[in-house]
């Protein structure tokens, strides 16, 4: 039977969300994501006050028809009508969190996180707290936990600008190797800039876990003949 939610009750619902999204936001703002703790509780905060809100428009009806038994085929209340609101709308708030540099995609993982957490705050708010530990729990996890659980070498395209095509493909060849580096595929281009002729390779490479992407792309770019070096999406 759809009960009033007690103002204490209200509080717990509140807070839990502010923990759980404060955790999963921390993660975030620690790898410096576009949304950190902040924008996590709020909106975690936000779906919970709408979904008390949904159940307390279901309260109201339900006190109406009892009141007013005439009235019960005119007064009705849709628990999933303000949660389906929600669930869709968040949908551009995490669009905002979703970047283009240098034709590589940032921000996916953490438009999903505040998808993640809307869904959290709605069962908090409705009261389903089993389910809502329960989801925080698999989100804190995936995030913190699944590079270390699952073991991936993603491939990645990098591509390389450089001049004198014997010297500087042999450093780069050489560097591959040292670095334990694998080269599936490369493509290469020519082109002319300023009176001078450029090499691009376009690499598709597979890194150790042990490599950071920014230290290969830094090491390359000391070379004196290497003109760019950039990651491009796949």
């Amino acid at each position: 039977m759809n009960v009033a939610v007690t103002l204490p009750e209200i509080i717990i619902r509140l807070l839990l969300s502010v923990i759980t999204a404060s955790v999963i936001g921390f993660d975030r703002e620690h790898k410096n994501r576009p949304a950190g703790i902040k924008t996590h509780v709020l909106v975690c905060v936000g779906a919970c006050i709408i979904a008390l809100i949904q159940k307390k428009i279901g309260f109201d009806a339900l006190q109406i028809a009892l009141a007013k038994p005439r009235l019960a085929g005119v007064v009705r209340a849709d628990e999933a009508r303000l949660i389906a609101q929600v669930v869709s709308g968040i949908g551009f708030l995490g669009a905002g969190t979703i970047l283009v540099q240098h034709r590589t995609i940032l921000g996916l993982t953490t438009a999903a996180s505040l998808w993640a957490v809307a869904g959290v705050g709605l069962a908090f708010g409705m009261g389903d707290y089993s389910i809502g530990i329960a989801g925080s729990i698999v989100v804190i996890v995936v995030l913190v936990f699944s590079k270390k659980l699952i073991n991936i070498h993603p491939m990645k395209k990098l591509e390389i600008e450089y001049k004198h095509k014997v010297e500087t493909k042999e450093f780069i060849n050489d560097y591959f190797t040292k670095q334990g580096i694998t080269v599936v595929n490369v493509d290469f281009k020519v082109r002319q800039a300023m009176n001078n002729i450029v090499y691009v390779n376009i690499y598709d490479i597979e890194m150790p876990r042990s490599i950071d992407y920014a230290s290969v792309i830094e090491d390359l770019s000391m070379n004196k003949n290497v003109v760019e070096v950039q990651l491009v999406s796949i």
